[in-house]
């Protein structure tokens, strides 16, 4: 009688423990496809602190725009969402991706100077987690991490501490560091959701241990608007979502591989941007191998 109330009662506990894990996974995709629709965004970075004497602070950093994130892809495991940017209400461009991966393993971390190298993690490591993959805008890879998304006293939101390339906002600019030490907060408000990071700008080489140059604060203050102020960005990617998943497919054949990545800045004075932006969308699969595969160093 007694074994089979302990039976019973493991039952229930596994049970419930089952649930509770489901209810937190729906909590969690709820949260990540709340990220998606038309946005009102602004960019806002300031350095606040260096330890080398004589450093001549950066200009703070603003600017802002209208965005589409759309989810072009969602299944039990994987989100992923398109973001869009509108220009003068005329133009498109394909802005980053951000695909979400429940309980991932497999990760591509970057190490420095367009190298990232491939870890494979434990499930003990990332049980309940969530791997963000943030990718450029040629959907070749930036930076990704993996954390527990929160959820407690009506907030949402997850966090990270990962390396990564230098933005685009500084790679075109400057070359005094070649790291920066990404602190990201991604969190779900009433009005849309802030990405708040606190960044370490940072000098990397082969022999000597990393070098901190500046801290950095920043927001990305995302504001929902509604649809219909995003419907040329809608229609754009309605036009040109075919090319770029066969561009994704190139990537996820090549991630697939499980080894390090190096990549090639430019080839013939051109980055892999230019080149695929330039591609008829109707090009075939073999076509953007071709192109994507001049930029993989071996």
């Amino acid at each position: 009688m007694k074994i089979k109330k302990v039976i019973t009662g493991l039952i229930v506990l596994i049970s419930f423990n089952v649930f509770a894990q489901n209810d937190k996974k729906k909590q969690d995709i709820e949260a990540i496809k709340s990220m998606c629709g038309c946005y009102e965004v602004t960019f806002k970075y300031s350095e606040t602190f260096s330890p080398k004497e004589g450093y001549e602070k950066s200009k703070d950093y603003v600017t802002g725009g209208l965005e589409w994130a759309e989810l072009i892809e969602d299944t039990d495991n994987k989100l992923s969402i398109q973001h869009l940017l509108i220009v003068r209400d005329t133009m498109i461009i394909k802005h980053w991706r951000q695909d979400w991966l429940y309980e991932n393993i497999d990760v591509h971390h970057y190490y420095k100077d367009n190298v990232w190298k491939y870890t494979s993690l434990t499930p003990e490591e990332v049980k309940g987690q969530w791997t963000q993959k943030v990718y450029q805008v040629d959907d070749s890879p930036r930076y990704s991490g993996s954390a527990t998304w929160v959820h407690v006293d009506g907030r949402h939101y997850w966090e990270n501490k990962t390396d990564a390339p230098l933005p685009r906002r500084e790679y075109t600019k400057r070359s005094d560091y070649n790291l920066m030490v990404r602190g990201n907060r991604q969190e779900i408000t009433d009005y849309g959701w802030v990405h708040e990071q606190d960044n370490d700008k940072v000098i990397r080489t082969e022999v000597e241990e990393d070098t901190l140059l500046a801290k950095e604060k920043g927001y990305n203050i995302y504001t929902k608007v509604p649809d219909e102020k995003c419907k040329l960005a809608k229609a754009w990617w309605k036009e040109n979502q075919k090319f770029w998943a066969s561009v994704r497919k190139e990537w996820e054949e090549i991630y697939n591989r499980n080894t390090n990545l190096t990549l090639r800045k430019s080839v013939d004075d051109k980055r892999l941007y230019e080149f695929l932006f330039g591609m008829d969308i109707k090009a075939k699969q073999k076509d953007i191998a071709g192109v994507v595969e001049k930029f993989l160093q071996e």
